[in-house]
């Protein structure tokens, strides 16, 4: 666990205090999880994405992420999702980062390629395969010729001259992020996207360099990160969000996890973002609040990396408990930072530590 520092006054709330890595110091242990948002045209960022990610900033929470971000126009889950393939992309999103980090908090980006459950409609129309080109959709990449679903064409196995381009396109999309303004970027390999359907046996059944073997079903996601690594600023934090299982027997594990998560620390990764399954239709996964925090704690302590631990984590006292008793370094809200912007200053209120109100907010909400 390198490039971190960590400072916390006696009686103060660990989850409270500042965490540095690299050079990038968040003011406290508190995230904005990425969340799709299904909206833009053309992958351009808009006023909705200002609204929905400043306010969050101003609501006092350490690390804003941007949400699943595009590299390539046909890695998108749903024609609206966010793009970064084009520095105009890179020119809508540079007054979302520095309102962000004008707030007071760091802005973050998730570098995304959907590949065989990409081309769907959105969740509020039902999340189904967009399969003809007059209705918007294009068809899918993937590892292998498998679909996500039964009802699914078949996507389209990638050669090696389009795994290739994968990197590139991630790399070129990094570069834009850090040219927007971003402090730090997140690498997507989980979520059943595409560098987690690279990582599985259930989606991959390749028979080259980049399918059968641990070593090999690891090689892109590992090629990536370190693609990533070589191009961003030596001092600019990279995360990984992956997927500590499928929550199917034979798929994707914990400690096939382990493994990758200190690949890609010696890859210059520091800190992995624990979420699980989504990978098949069909897995069987036990919801409960907190239920992937083992998963975040168990890498952390096998792996030696900085984790972050996301997945119905409500309650800032819950939260307060998983960093302080170790089992996380950071934690990360994605549908209660919907439902409470400013989870993070109700988290101080809570914990019993002064309130960090914005000038314009705070004159009038702290007077007695």
């Amino acid at each position: 666990m390198t490039n971190t520092t960590t400072t916390t006054s006696p009686g103060e709330a660990k989850l409270l205090s500042p965490l540095t890595i690299r050079s990038v110091t968040l003011r406290n242990r508190i995230g904005v999880s990425p969340m799709c948002q299904y909206c833009c045209t053309d992958g351009l960022a808009d006023d909705w994405h200002l609204v929905h990610l400043g306010s969050r900033a101003v609501g006092g929470a350490g690390l804003v992420m941007a949400e699943a971000t595009a590299v390539v126009p046909e890695g998108r889950i749903a024609p609206g999702d966010l793009g970064l393939w084009s520095d105009a992309h890179g020119r809508a999103l540079a007054p979302v980062a520095a309102f962000i980090r004008r707030m007071g908090a760091v802005p973050g980006i998730q570098l995304a390629h959907a590949g065989r459950k990409a081309s769907c409609r959105p969740p509020w129309e039902g999340g189904a395969r967009i399969v003809d080109a007059k209705d918007g959709g294009w068809d899918v990449l993937a590892p292998s010729a498998l679909p996500f679903s039964e009802s699914d064409p078949l996507p389209h196995a990638l050669d090696l001259a389009g795994i290739a381009a994968v990197t590139a396109a991630f790399v070129a999309a990094a570069q834009r992020a850090v040219a927007a303004g971003f402090g730090l970027i997140e690498l997507h390999a989980a979520h059943g996207y595409l560098l987690h359907q690279f990582l599985s046996p259930l989606s991959n059944t390749r028979t080259d360099a980049y399918g059968g073997s641990l070593e090999n079903r690891m090689r892109l996601p590992l090629e990536v990160a370190a693609a990533i690594r070589a191009v961003i600023p030596a001092d600019m934090p990279l995360f990984t969000r992956i997927s500590a299982t499928d929550w199917v027997e034979g798929g994707w594990d914990l400690e096939q996890s382990v493994v990758l998560s200190k690949e890609l620390a010696a890859r210059g990764v520091d800190l992995i973002d624990v979420s699980s399954g989504a990978l098949v239709p069909h897995a069987r996964i036990p919801v409960a609040p907190g239920f992937q925090v083992p998963f975040a704690a168990a890498i952390r302590a096998r792996a030696g990396v900085l984790t972050s631990a996301v997945g119905l984590i409500t309650e800032p006292a819950q939260a307060e408990a998983i960093v302080a008793s170790g089992q996380a370094d950071l934690v990360l809200l994605a549908r209660e930072m919907l439902r409470t912007p400013y989870w993070a200053l109700h988290a101080q209120q809570e914990l019993g530590a002064a309130q960090t109100w914005p000038i314009q907010y705070g004159y009038a909400v702290q007077r007695r």
